[in-house]
């Protein structure tokens, strides 16, 4: 009896190690020919907005890597939340990526009553793709040259001063909110439909200032229109050297601006781990670097699934908790 019982255990036992084994060599195999076919990468913006040249920049070295196509495909509307759950309704196969921006999975979940898909559970973190930050500029007819000299206009003018956003909820909306927080002084918000014609608005002296991306600004800093106060990044910018941090009048001040790849959650392990080492493959090659750099866009930054999903997680108790204390509601 013992003996049987003994033989049939290590009869399932090898029944059991050898399914396992099966298992294991099957996620294996569907690594090592994935892909078969052309990848989507959904960039939940419409075309032309600040997340598409780096997006286009990108998906080309990565389908060369892939040894498949991946092609951009804008999904625009309701910010971002069209694109991102076409992605989170997508097959879990690999064969769909969001480009992700702060919005669809970081600050969209505090700004709206509800939304159709859960940033939590239905996706799974891939990699960073770039990691920037904001510019403080402001007419070049305002009489501040520094952020001090902001905080002490604004002080001196309480609610009078404005700043402009690309929308309400957005990054520059919430990174004006966070420095009237910090600097303890109150400004006007002014949100516009898009970082175009809220820069344009700076520009032509209609509203006082604005935090956003480089890439848009560059041309209106150029030609003089719009003076750089300061950055949003912890250390200085490489484009723009002889402009101060926010952080070095105001200690602790940073915000980062992140783009990122995710994919539907229950996509095998194995295939998230290919497309991870890939975009490390693409994002470490300096001469998509300076291509990026001269379109305007972010420097490129890979990263583990883990730590992006670490930073993911950050960001959004940073923003959740700045939001509330704002009111913010987009909807």
């Amino acid at each position: 009896m013992v003996n049987e019982r003994t033989g049939s255990g290590m009869t399932t036992r090898r029944a059991l190690l050898g399914g396992l084994a099966t298992a294991a060599a099957a996620r294996s195999a569907v690594a090592q020919s994935y892909p078969v076919r052309p990848v989507r990468m959904i960039v939940p913006f419409v075309p032309g907005g600040g997340a598409d040249p780096s997006a286009r920049l990108v998906a080309e070295p990565l389908g060369a890597v892939l040894g498949q196509a991946v092609v951009v495909e804008n999904r625009g509307g309701a910010g971002g939340t069209i694109g991102t759950v076409a992605v989170a309704q997508a097959p879990a196969d690999g064969y769909t990526l969001l480009y992700g921006t702060p919005g669809p999975l970081i600050t969209n979940r505090h700004l709206m009553a509800s939304l159709p898909y859960d940033p939590d559970r239905d996706f799974a973190p891939v990699s960073l793709l770039t990691r920037g930050a904001y510019v403080m500029a402001v007419h070049r007819d305002v009489p501040a040259r520094s952020v001090a000299e902001v905080i002490a206009l604004a002080k001196a003018r309480p609610g009078e001063l404005t700043f402009a956003s690309s929308g309400i909820g957005a990054g520059s909306h919430l990174a004006g909110e966070l420095l009237c927080m910090e600097a303890g002084i109150r400004m006007s918000h002014v949100p516009y439909r898009g970082t175009g014609p809220a820069l344009q608005d700076v520009a032509a002296g209609r509203v006082t200032m604005s935090i956003d991306s480089y890439g848009p600004m560059l041309p209106l800093l150029q030609s003089g229109h719009l003076r750089a106060i300061a950055v949003t990044s912890a250390e200085r910018m490489a484009e723009l050297p002889d402009v101060p941090t926010i952080g070095e009048t105001i200690p602790g001040f940073e915000v980062g601006v992140i783009n990122y790849i995710c994919v539907r959650s229950g996509t095998p392990e194995p295939i998230i781990r290919r497309l991870n080492q890939a975009l490390v493959q693409v994002l470490a090659d300096p001469e998509l670097k300076a291509r990026m750099q001269a379109a305007g866009s972010s420097p490129p930054v890979s990263s583990s699934p883990e730590e992006l999903g670490a930073m993911l997680a950050r960001e959004s108790a940073k923003w959740g908790e700045v939001i509330r204390r704002a009111g913010i509601q987009a909807g």
